[in-house]
């Protein structure tokens, strides 16, 4: 114990302190947590990856949009509900298996079931087109009866990424990590997760091309789709064990974890449901603050994505394998900036910068950046002068990639780790019941946010071409970021003596406590 509370007060210097500021009794708590993310992260990659190329190439970019609003909200809300119901009858351990369970089973039945079936599944392509026909205003509804499988499929990934990115596995962060130890741990759990893009990316690429190349009367797609989906199912297996070695090797040990606030929470008889944990968002300052960080990432990075995302469906013409292919090699991209900028980067400006001045990087990138990519789409006869003869297709898919891609590796980086240390001085109700409600309903309300506009205009409009909504959603991007930078400044006022605070206690208990066992 005196070697551990010895290195505990040791302030890291030089390259190990940039690269590496873990101190070695550390490492059996901070290695299977950032494992437990990285199978997450992968899986989320995986996901996220097929389902733009099924909804894409199937009905377009425009249906992205429908989608996020009219399916994966109320999905989202529904989860909440089922969340805080569940919360009430199982343990923090026991929940976790009991939320990702139905997810890799979905994903299983998708692979080896459902799309191998989808003539009998899906209506004729004839009644669909009639549909469309008929009812021009209603498009994005219609190709969701249209391809229904492929809307489930999207909807799942959706709600994977808030429920066991953002909540689950943040929770769980925040839970076992103390104050002193979420400026050092982390910036380096994205980064280490982060190259789960790496291998994710490669992975996409070889099973959508490299094992379907040599095929003879197979569908190369259908082939793909179950070593994909049966990659998701194992990938969603290896948490779980992870997750339980942890409860019972690291967190009985009181050297990496302090139980006493969850056992005193456990006592509390009453635990409030969804409307109460709405209610949080509204009386606490500060879960209000971090609801609007969230709105403000889900409506930009929508604008932006969506036109992004058109520009790949006239590019690849419907080519699933090509699509996924290329949607590898763009989540590789993610991971290298987001290690690099992690890392060299990322880390460091969380420990050495404020709060306030890591937080606001995120933002201001994307207004540079965004502005930058609505600039070509709207200008696009001077940007294709200015570049010469370059394909006008090609050249927006690149810059679309490369801007998204950037802008995800610092929201990787530097967005996710200081939103989720805004809750570190909150007391327990706030951090467990108050951030599901936060993460999954704040979250998808920013995605649904941007959807709205878009879905709106594709309604009003009676077009399912999203670039005629261009000049439109770049003014909204415009103000949406400027309200996302007065949030952010806002939260910092509002738990900077919190922080403080907390930080001065937790740091006292450890010390008196070593001090009476030695």
């Amino acid at each position: 114990m005196t070697d551990q509370k010895s290195e505990l007060l040791h302030e890291f210097k030089g390259l190990r302190g940039a690269l590496w500021p873990i101190h070695n009794f550390e490492l059996k708590k901070f290695i299977p947590t950032a494992l437990i993310m990285w199978c997450i992260l992968f899986n989320y990659t995986v996901m996220r990856d097929m389902k733009d190329s099924l909804v894409v190439n199937a009905a377009g970019a425009n249906l992205i949009s429908f989608l996020k609003l009219y399916c994966v909200t109320p999905a989202a809300v529904l989860f909440v509900v089922i969340y805080a119901k569940l919360s009430n009858i199982f343990s923090s351990e026991k929940l976790f298996y009991v939320i990702i369970t139905p997810f890799i089973t979905f994903f299983g039945l998708f692979g080896f079931v459902l799309y191998p079936n989808l003539e009998m599944l899906h209506p004729a392509q004839q009644t669909i087109q009639a549909l469309h026909e008929v009812y021009p205003r209603l498009s994005g509804f219609i190709d969701i009866y249209g391809h229904w499988t492929y809307a489930l499929f999207y909807v799942l990934s959706e709600i994977w990424g808030s429920a066991m990115i953002a909540l689950m596995f943040w929770q769980f962060a925040n839970r076992i990590t103390r104050v002193h130890e979420s400026k050092r741990f982390y910036g380096l759990f994205g980064v280490i997760a982060n190259t789960s893009l790496l291998v994710s990316g490669q992975a996409l690429v070889f099973f959508s091309q490299g094992i379907t190349k040599d095929l003879v009367g197979v569908d190369p797609w259908t082939h793909s789709l179950k070593w994909l989906c049966g990659m998701i199912v194992v990938m969603g297996l290896i948490p779980m064990f992870i997750y339980r070695w942890m409860h019972t090797n690291v967190l009985t040990d009181p050297t990496y974890y302090d139980p006493t606030e969850e056992n005193t929470q456990k006592k509390k008889k009453h635990k409030p449901g969804l409307i109460e944990s709405a209610k949080l968002i509204f009386h606490s300052k500060e879960l209000g603050y971090i609801t609007l960080l969230l709105i403000g990432y889900g409506i930009s990075i929508n604008l932006v994505e969506v036109q992004m995302k058109n520009q790949l469906g006239i590019y690849f013409k419907g080519d699933n394998v090509a699509y996924t292919a290329f949607m590898g090699r763009y989540s590789q991209l993610t991971g290298t900036l987001a290690i690099l900028f992690g890392w060299l980067i990322g880390a460091n400006v969380l420990s050495r910068m404020s709060w306030l001045v890591s937080a606001l990087i995120t933002p201001l990138f994307f207004i540079f950046s965004g502005g930058v990519f609505f600039f070509f789409i709207l200008g696009k006869d001077l940007a294709m002068h200015l570049l010469a003869n370059m394909d006008p297709v090609l050249t927006a898919v690149v810059l679309g990639s490369i801007i998204v891609t950037s802008s995800k590796a610092i929201k990787y980086s530097l967005f996710d780790p200081t939103y989720n240390m805004a809750y570190l001085p909150l007391d327990p109700e706030l951090k467990s019941k108050g951030k599901a409600a936060v993460d999954v309903i704040g979250g998808r309300a920013g995605k649904a946010g941007g959807a709205f506009i878009q879905s709106t205009m594709a309604i009003l409009l009676a077009s399912k071409n999203v670039l005629i909504f261009a000049p439109y959603t770049a003014v909204i991007f415009a103000v949406v970021c400027g309200a996302w930078i007065l949030a952010v400044k806002g939260l910092d006022g509002s738990i900077k003596s919190a922080i403080k605070r907390k930080e001065s206690e937790e740091i006292k208990r450890e010390v008196e406590a070593s001090d009476k066992q030695s």
